[in-house]
């Protein structure tokens, strides 16, 4: 393993980042127009039982920026797709830590019953273990429609601890493990902060994994997601609408051309749509409350959308098919 400390960026221009539609050298903002809702995305709440460095939405024992979702408020928008005759095929959860939230398995067996593929985001440790009955009816009557991504940041304990504190990582590994034996259909995410190659990252996964039994290729990009790292008042090129054909990326490739996300922000008296998982906050990016509403292009006008997305060909989803 040749994991090295990597070097701080600048930080980031004050010039950037203001105008919706015009970059700080006064070109043309890049923006993502919605291709399809392929993949509707909520944010279960940010109360997690953890308080991890470098967390980009700051989840913890305490944060209650954005509140529980309900499993009524979840088939609202379940009905709104219908209703629309929307293409949205998967359904994804994240926190947080979803299995923190009291509804989650209503609203996990609310998703299944309607026909769309699930996929929930956890660290697996003791929330989802308190749910581990009703975890193992849904793989029963469902089979591997319900996918679970488990947070796992390095292939080595003192790694991984260093993020998220001292034994998470045996009660982790713990969940991980039941839910292979289970039969619960498993990816895992890790993080790329460490310095070390990717092709590093995925034969130490891969020895990891073929020592605890549990069947993931590393090899595969959506059985183990390798996440760009993220730090917002970090220096970042802004997305101009030459960089496509600059960086010979698509705009539809972007998780914004085929997704969004549903929050609940305290004191809020119903969710809003925001664009993707990374901007819970922002109430610029707000969409207003329904899918309908939400339909409307993304300014790329955000740290996260140049440094995750563009650059660094981040996506949190998986593929649906």
């Amino acid at each position: 393993m040749n994991v090295t400390t990597p070097v701080s960026s600048p930080a980031l221009d004050p010039a950037k980042f203001r105008d919706p539609d015009v970059t700080a050298t006064g070109e043309r903002r890049a923006l993502v127009h919605l291709e399809s809702l392929e993949t509707l995305w909520f944010n279960t709440g940010t109360l997690c039982n953890l308080t991890c460095s470098n967390c980009y939405i700051e989840s913890s024992p305490k944060n209650d920026r954005l509140v529980y979702i309900s499993a009524a408020e979840v088939r609202t928008y379940l009905t709104e797709i219908a209703a629309l005759q929307l293409p949205t095929r998967e359904i994804a959860f994240t926190g947080g830590e979803p299995f923190m939230n009291p509804e989650i398995m209503d609203t996990l067996e609310a998703v299944l019953e309607g026909g769309f593929r699930c996929l929930l985001l956890t660290n697996a440790m003791r929330p989802m273990m308190k749910c581990t009955d009703r975890i193992a009816d849904l793989q029963q009557r469902f089979g591997d429609r319900l996918t679970v991504r488990v947070s796992l940041d390095h292939y080595t304990e003192t790694l991984h601890d260093m993020l998220r504190g001292e034994r998470s990582w045996e009660k982790t590994l713990l969940g991980l493990r039941w839910l292979a034996e289970t039969g619960v259909s498993i990816n895992v995410a890790g993080r790329t902060c460490w310095g070390e190659s990717e092709d590093s990252m995925r034969q130490g996964f891969g020895r990891l994994f073929e020592a605890q039994a549990i069947s993931i290729d590393p090899q595969n990009p959506e059985q183990l997601v390798l996440f760009p790292e993220m730090d917002e008042t970090q220096d970042v090129p802004e997305i101009t609408e030459s960089c496509w054909d600059i960086l010979n990326v698509a705009p539809t490739a972007m998780m914004c051309a085929t997704s969004r996300m549903v929050v609940k922000r305290k004191g809020a008296s119903a969710p809003v749509v925001v664009p993707c998982t990374l901007l819970p906050y922002d109430p610029s990016f707000d969409f207003g409350t329904t899918l309908e509403s939400a339909a409307e292009p993304v300014k790329l006008n955000h740290p996260h959308c140049a440094k995750f997305c563009v650059l660094g060909g981040g996506s949190c989803s998986v593929n649906a098919d």
